[in-house]
């Protein structure tokens, strides 16, 4: 009985392990020179797929920037909300995302609203 219980128990750890989720979502500080050199400033919204990897995701905005990732089915939704706007500088937000096999659509809403990218990119 023991023998069976161990069984089952590695079994379902290994089941668990191969359908953990990978996705991930988070700023990034120093981007490095390769993306650098292909980031835009004037797109307001760009994303530079990292090989398959990943996907850099870019967004230039005159004002304070609050990001939410919400996953549901197939989907990533990624909610950009901008705060005290100002007409001085543009500040560039990097963030990398990186998504399981199942999601294969990626939507931006910036402040509520529905965004495109301005540019896709391919590393």
């Amino acid at each position: 009985m023991k023998k069976l219980l161990v069984v089952v128990v590695l079994a379902f750890s290994i089941f668990s392990a191969c359908h953990s989720t990978t996705s991930s979502f988070r700023e990034v500080e120093d981007v490095p020179n390769h993306v650098q050199d292909k980031i835009d400033r004037t797109y307001k919204l760009q994303s530079i797929n990292n090989s398959g990897k990943g996907y850099y995701i870019v967004f230039h905005s005159s004002g304070d920037v609050e990001v939410e990732v919400e996953t549901q089915g197939e989907s990533v939704t990624i909610r950009i909300n901008e705060a005290n706007l100002h007409n001085e500088s543009v500040k560039q937000y990097t963030y990398y995302l990186t998504t399981d096999q199942e999601h294969d659509v990626l939507n931006v809403l910036v402040n509520g609203e529905s965004m495109p990218f301005d540019n896709v990119t391919i590393l």
